[in-house]
């Protein structure tokens, strides 16, 4: 192990953090504890115009619920304050100009009017723009422009940005962790701009800077980044510094695996993909989360986690501690991750069987005497999704049913179990003893005693008294209900069950 280790997640605060965000954060996480390093996390809100209020408050809150906990960055602090790139605006223009001194960056004048124009030229011969070695000469720039004459648009305070001047013959290789080696050539790479007009960095220039001097060993993002990548390594190359070793992790799926999960896709499948429920600002819309739809922290990381990775063994539940034991970049797999919700239902359902009962009754069935709300938490445990669904579950088992499942009737109901539930009928005012085993000894005996097998009768009891012809443990249920309801469900159902 090592402590040399350093990984971060950069999120921009640019509007709800998307469920995949929360898995690289994850990952990240995962990662650094494994291999004894430290995980930062950077907010990296260069781009103004996208910026959303409250945002970032939203990226930690998510973050805290989970228990992702960065050794450094915004909110905890660090050696490389500060965190939030919007903060180092005037460090960026220091290391674009050390790009411009040495050759290997440009100013570019052009206006997005001169930009159109190359472009709409480029598209009537049937070919798309590309600012590169090729078309830099003849476009506004310090490339092509006479010194003099660059001189003279910075002094009279011409708008510009900095380009990156990409070299026109060349190959950029890399080797990433999840997959292998990655050859491009720098003709199909832009010279992408490293510092805009309003004198703040791309995302590109502040990424790599930023990178670089909070000492990033691993960079762990999404495969959208990939493209990215190769601009990236230009850059390290650019200013003489040695690259992070890359790991691009895999899409998201939609649950079917046909294209990138989208919000859309929620929204019509009825399922979140924001860690917690998030209001736009500007609309006031208002998009699912898996806290709010009741999914446990400790079955969304569970979750999250076999998105993309598995341990090479059987073993499906994982704790925090085991995630980090078992985790290890080599078992990520390269192709795309079904985002089945089935699955993390799953995972909520074991999750819940392991919470304190005391806690749920106290927590979701707060209206209930504590001894009865933990009775129903026992028996309703194993028929719950969602913590919230115990409420939901009590309120259907204490009201009376007004129809009866006609399946079980057509099936079950003739003269032997007429019989039958008129002999419980007449045996449960007797009984003394109002819990599981008086209930079912008493009904037995009687039962027995007029030669009527209890399996010709206990279904049909069971409709009688909840309409359903399945669910909890039956006895439970009758000590539950208490004797004067049970005997009041059983008389209204003899009288409305069909004539024989």
């Amino acid at each position: 192990m090592s402590d040399s280790v350093r990984v971060r997640f950069a999120p921009s605060p640019t509007g709800a953090l998307h469920i995949g965000g929360v898995r690289t954060a994850l990952y990240n996480y995962l990662f650094a504890r494994k291999m004894g390093g430290k995980f930062l996390l950077r907010i990296e809100d260069t781009d103004q115009a996208r910026f959303v209020p409250g945002a970032e408050n939203y990226i930690l809150e998510s973050l805290a619920w989970l228990g992702i906990s960065p050794d450094e960055g915004v909110g905890v602090g660090g050696p490389h304050e500060p965190y939030r790139q919007s903060e180092r605006k005037d460090l960026y223009k220091a290391y674009a100009d050390q790009l411009l001194a040495d050759g290997k960056a440009y100013y570019a004048f052009d206006t997005s009017e001169d930009l159109d124009a190359m472009r709409a030229s480029f598209e009537s011969q049937g070919s798309a723009f590309q600012y590169n070695s090729l078309t830099r000469v003849k476009l506004k720039n310090s490339i092509a422009l006479a010194p003099a004459e660059v001189d003279q648009l910075i002094t009279s305070g011409t708008p510009y940005v900095i380009r990156l001047k990409v070299p026109a013959k060349g190959e950029v290789r890399f080797q990433d962790s999840i997959r292998d080696w990655v050859h491009v050539h720098t003709s199909s790479i832009d010279d992408k701009v490293l510092m805009k007009s309003d004198g703040m960095p791309t995302y590109h220039l502040a990424n790599v800077v930023d990178d670089h001097i909070m000492e990033i060993t691993h960079v762990i993002r999404g495969e959208e980044w990939l493209p990215s990548a190769p601009l990236h390594i230009l850059l390290y190359q650019a200013f003489g510094w040695k690259a992070p070793q890359f790991a691009h992790l895999p899409l998201l799926l939609k649950p079917e695996g046909n294209g990138k999960l989208s919000k859309r896709d929620a929204d019509l499948g009825g399922f979140p993909v924001f860690p917690m429920e998030w209001t736009d600002p500007a609309t006031g819309a208002i998009s699912k989360g898996f806290k709010q739809e009741g999914y446990l922290k400790e079955a969304t990381l569970n979750f999250l986690a076999f998105l993309g990775w598995n341990p090479g063994t059987e073993q499906e539940m994982f704790s925090l501690t085991e995630l980090v034991n078992a985790f290890s970049l080599e078992r990520i797999n390269k192709a795309g991750a079904k985002f089945d919700v089935k699955k993390a239902q799953w995972f909520n359902e074991q999750y819940i069987k392991l919470q304190d009962p005391v806690a749920l009754a106290a927590d979701y069935l707060p209206k209930l005497p504590a001894d009865q709300g933990l009775a129903f938490v026992h028996l309703f445990l194993d028929r719950i999704t969602f913590p919230q669904d115990l409420a939901e579950k009590v309120a259907e088992f204490q009201a009376r049913p007004n129809i009866y499942d006609e399946a079980v009737l057509a099936s079950k109901w003739n003269v032997d179990a007429l019989s039958g539930l008129q002999f419980i009928s007449q045996a449960l005012p007797g009984v003394d003893s109002w819990e599981p085993e008086g209930i079912k000894h008493a009904i037995h005996e009687v039962l027995e005693a007029n030669g009527i097998k209890m399996g010709k009768v206990m279904q049909i009891l069971r409709v009688a008294l909840s309409g359903n012809g399945a669910g909890p443990d039956l006895m439970i249920s009758m000590q539950l209900w208490g004797k004067a309801e049970v005997i009041e469900r059983l008389s209204t159902a003899l009288a409305k069950f069909p004539a024989l």
